[in-house]
């Protein structure tokens, strides 16, 4: 997609990380908090006639810019289309590409947490207020749900990590594995596993995603694993199912 489009907008940072692929486009790039400006000229670009690809990180669809640029669109009115063919030719051709969000690249370096249901939480009270989210948490919390958290800390919100900690050991033993991922993919990856009594102390940053395990997930030779539920149906003979 990038090798065919004329023009690129995105983010700083993430424009840097794909800079060697769209050499000769025509780049905007913005710092954070300038979604609306990037979009907006996205938009101006693609209504001239110029092909604009809007770059997120991981998937555009999940915590992204898919969903800014659509709500645009409906703003001012543009009318979209998800072909161009003929009979769309009067409409703005929009393609949501799919990508590997930190959720999916994250659990494949801890293991497999997520192999069974799970909620997935943004700690950033920019967009959404904190009260929403810790309803949030803590319905997840109580549900049982696998909780992965985006966004866990910043310069601003340094606490909100441990107090969604303290939601959660509401509703969740203390000795409940948690997964830690930064960078995931990139050159400053680093993961670690934890338990939710000491994830306070963890080292955490815009770049990291965390995993809360359920009542059932376990870690095992330094993977973290969320059972499907396969060890009491099939009888698989793990320590579960043996029999004296």
């Amino acid at each position: 997609m990038l090798e065919t489009v004329e023009a690129v907008s995105g983010y700083t940072t993430y424009i840097d990380l794909i800079r060697p692929l769209i050499e000769g486009k025509q780049i905007v790039s913005t710092a954070m908090k300038k979604e609306v400006d990037r979009v907006s000229a996205a938009l101006e670009l693609a209504l001239s006639g110029t092909s604009c690809a809007v770059v997120s990180s991981g998937d555009p669809g999940v915590y992204a810019m898919a969903g800014l640029v659509l709500e645009m669109c409906r703003e001012q009115a543009i009318a979209i289309g998800r072909s161009e063919k003929a009979e769309d030719s009067d409409r703005l051709f929009i393609e949501v590409v799919p990508g590997i969000p930190a959720l999916c690249s994250g659990a494949s370096l801890l293991g497999a947490p997520l192999t069974h249901d799970f909620a997935a939480i943004s700690l950033s009270d920019l967009l959404t207020p904190w009260a929403a989210i810790e309803t949030r948490l803590d319905a997840a919390a109580r549900a049982d749900f696998v909780i992965v958290i985006y966004n866990p800390k910043s310069r601003r919100r340094a606490e909100h990590l441990t107090r969604a900690q303290k939601v959660i050991l509401k509703h969740r033993n203390p000795s409940t594995p948690v997964g830690i991922v930064t960078g995931a993919m990139r050159e400053n990856q680093r993961v670690t596993l934890t338990t939710l009594k000491d994830l306070h102390r963890a080292e955490v940053d815009m770049q990291t995603t965390v995993f809360v395990g359920n009542s059932v997930t376990f870690s095992y030779e330094g993977y973290m694993i969320t059972p499907r539920g396969y060890a009491k149906k099939y009888n698989i003979g793990t320590s579960e199912t043996k029999t004296p």
